[in-house]
């Protein structure tokens, strides 16, 4: 799955937080793709298990969702 660095950012930002979102700011590639194995250890790094991406965007709050970039969150519901 492809995702871009903001859908991401909003991914760290709920789970653990704007500093830990701003640390990976800064390491994230503009598109994450999990099917990388770079990109893999990079989410894991920061918390993120890339096995359950879809499941941790699905709990996203809707005011956070509806901002999500590329329509994810439209797709999300």
């Amino acid at each position: 799955m492809k995702l871009d660095k903001d859908t991401i950012l909003a991914l760290i930002r709920s789970q653990f937080g704007d500093d830990k979102a701003e640390s990976a700011k800064q390491e994230l590639p503009n598109e994450v793709d999990t099917d990388k194995e770079e990109d893999r250890n990079l989410l894991q790094r920061f918390g993120i298990d890339p096995s359950n991406i879809q499941g941790l965007l699905d709990k996203l709050p809707a005011g956070v969702k509806d901002k999500l970039p590329g329509g994810i969150g439209k797709l999300l519901g």
